[in-house]
């Protein structure tokens, strides 16, 4: 009696215990939730009080594909005006790379939800899950198969007993399985030793419940019940109708193979790890997208001076004609004087062509960049930027190792190679693991009880209460318990796989050091390029003005007598060269200071972009660019 007492406490115990959610037995560091979303999605609807809520699809924001009111609100007397600043905000708005790589953070939480079940994690672009992790199937995790039910022995005609072995079960997510059927069944037999008749007709009515659950330890438990209500015609039996009930609980516990946390959590860590890098995931893209809307800021306004350049040759190769035809017409000029300044003319009217149908291209460019949709409207309308291209400054130029610290702690590249790393070691560890042989203790207890309706022989009568309460007070016992051994002979398929994840984890260290060095490369070679790109800018500044002081001399010199008109119109296109030329230097310079700050890993900080804005797709804190708007003339002159 005492002894059935016991297990009825443990009964009670496990019963207890298996409403306990496996995240309170387990205390777990909380993943970081990134700002900007409202909803944190690596965890799932709970049971209480929407019992339905798990049930249901967890609904996510609408997609929203127009373009926001910023864009209209630019437009001034038919023209697009757009600053640095507006640019950058622009594109954190509306910019398609950027809104399609903001998904990356939701779906890494995702990633963690679906392993704090028990599955295996799915990835996402940029996150490594290291093959080695998954065992037979790509892709399967923890899960394995429910526990089954059923009667056992009772009621038949032996008492049953022999070999048990009890599995692994459950999830992470506890199981609750329900099952009810009812049968008719005749059969014709061919003696009448067994039955009493030659014709047998059955009905059979059952349910089956169970409770499983995979703990991330590896130990798995479940909890069943199942009955039984049977009648027949046959002759002989105790009793018709009888009604067979059976309880039982047990337990899986691996020792070796599969045993402890990493083995059994293992997807649930790469999951974090990766929802931790999502965040610099996006950062990368975010980076990646402003390099090319401030390159491209750039190249038009660097297009758009080219036009005025190409203009205001155009202006002065026109003049140098209309002079020309009057000492023509007055005959102190020749002819063909007049007929190689209407040739430059035409070349000038060529460059002004051309020089606006880069314009045009670069200006599509652009809209591209800082709209989800191009609409005519918004086609129709010129773009126009305000900012004018950077004169350089002592400021520019970083410390160089100032720049290599900045760069070794701010690159999202870094932080996602080096997690990346860390994943492969996670892999590493559980196929080490898995080298082991595959040792399970188990235990089960069960109790079963049967009673009728009535009984000829026995001469009693019960319901099925009555054998339900056979069942709870262990009337009819059984104890179960055992150890399950599997020992693969030569082991060469866990060999495998363990070498296989030693050698990714390698090719993982090498591969952070080769990105290590590349960034070390990248930033010195930016140092190098602002340095060389300001002697450049200065150079073209003196070229430029050089060549303006001998055109005006060799005008002079014209109207003097002392020069002829084609030298009038070689000394135009030195101009003309020298200042596309700087501005050529400029908007190269311009772009050197983009690479500086996008090889240093702060891009966004100097862009003056605010991560959680970027996020959300929304400007809460207007950007401001670090760069030099005050900007250049041509000649070098400082704009007013």
């Amino acid at each position: 009696m005492k002894e059935k007492t016991c297990w009825r406490s443990v009964l009670l115990g496990l019963s207890l215990f298996c409403l306990v959610p496996s995240t309170q037995l387990l205390a777990q560091a909380p993943a970081v939730q990134p700002q900007g979303f409202l909803t944190n999605y690596s965890s799932g609807p709970g049971w209480f009080p929407r019992v339905l809520g798990p049930y249901r699809q967890h609904d996510v924001p609408p997609v929203q594909l127009g373009n926001s009111l910023r864009l209209d609100s630019l437009i001034h007397d038919g023209k697009l005006e757009v600053s640095l600043s507006d640019a950058l905000a622009l594109a954190i708005e509306n910019n398609l790379d950027i809104s399609v790589q903001r998904f990356v953070v939701p779906m890494s939480q995702a990633d963690v939800l679906r392993t704090k079940a028990g599955s295996a994690a799915r990835g996402f672009s940029g996150a490594l899950v290291p093959p080695g992790l998954s065992v037979a199937a790509i892709g399967a995790g923890v899960s394995t198969a429910v526990a089954g039910g059923g009667v056992g022995s009772t009621g038949g005609i032996t008492g049953g007993g022999g070999a048990v072995n009890i599995p692994p079960v459950g999830t992470f997510d506890p199981t609750i399985n329900f099952n009810f059927s009812w049968d008719r069944t005749t059969s014709p037999l061919n003696t009448l030793v067994v039955a009493g008749v030659p014709l047998v007709t059955s009905y059979s009515t059952s349910y089956s419940g169970s409770y499983t659950q995979m703990m991330p330890s590896g130990t798995s438990y479940f909890l069943s019940l199942n009955g039984l209500r049977s009648s027949s015609s046959q002759h002989g039996l105790l009793f018709n109708p009888a009604v067979v009930t059976r309880t039982s609980m047990g337990f899986n516990q691996p020792l070796l193979s599969g045993a402890g946390m990493l083995s059994n959590e293992r997807f649930l860590l790469v999951a974090r790890n990766n929802e931790r890098i999502s965040g610099e995931i996006f950062r990368s893209q975010v980076t990646q997208t402003i390099v090319q809307v401030e390159n491209a800021y750039w190249d038009m306004a660097a297009f758009q001076e080219s036009v005025k350049v190409a203009e205001q040759a155009l202006v002065v190769a026109q003049k140098l004609y209309d002079d020309n035809k009057v000492q023509v017409e007055i005959g102190t000029l020749v002819p063909l004087d007049l007929v190689s300044a209407q040739a430059e003319v035409v070349g000038r009217q060529r460059d002004v062509v051309v020089a606006k149908t880069n314009l045009q291209m670069q200006e599509t460019l652009l809209k591209r960049l800082l709209s989800k949709n191009l609409d005519p409207s918004l086609q129709e309308v010129p773009l126009v930027t305000t900012d004018r291209l950077p004169e350089p400054r002592d400021s520019d130029t970083p410390d160089l190792q100032s720049a290599l610290n900045d760069a070794f702690q701010g690159r999202s590249d870094l932080q996602i190679a080096q997690v990346n790393l860390q994943n492969e070691q996670i892999s590493t560890h559980f196929t080490a693991n898995n080298l082991m042989p595959t040792a399970n203790t188990f235990g089960q207890y069960a109790a079963a009880g049967e009673t009728g309706l009535t009984s000829t022989l026995l001469g009693v009568s019960g319901t099925a209460s009555d054998a339900l309460n056979q069942t709870i007070v262990g009337q009819y016992p059984e104890y179960s318990g055992g150890l399950s051994l599997t020992l693969p002979i030569r082991n060469r398929t866990a060999q495998a796989d363990n070498l296989r994840a030693q050698l990714e984890t390698q090719q993982a260290q090498v591969t952070l050091q080769n990105l290590h060095n590349q960034i070390a490369l990248g930033v010195r070679q930016a140092v190098i390029g602002l340095a060389q790109g300001r002697a450049q800018v200065e150079s073209a500044h003196q070229a430029s003005r050089l060549a303006q002081q001998i055109l005006d001399a060799e005008e002079q010199k014209l109207s003097l007598g002392a020069s002829t008109p084609y030298q009038v119109i070689l000394r135009q296109r030195d101009l003309m060269t020298a200042q596309q030329a700087e501005v050529q230097a400029v908007a190269t310079y311009a772009k050197a200071l983009v690479t500086m700050d996008q090889v240093r890993g702060n891009m966004l900080e100097r862009s003056g972009i605010v991560f959680e804005d970027a996020l959300s797709g929304t400007i809460t804190k207007t950007p401001t660019p670090h760069i030099n708007l005050q900007g250049v003339t041509l000649g070098g002159q400082k704009a007013n």
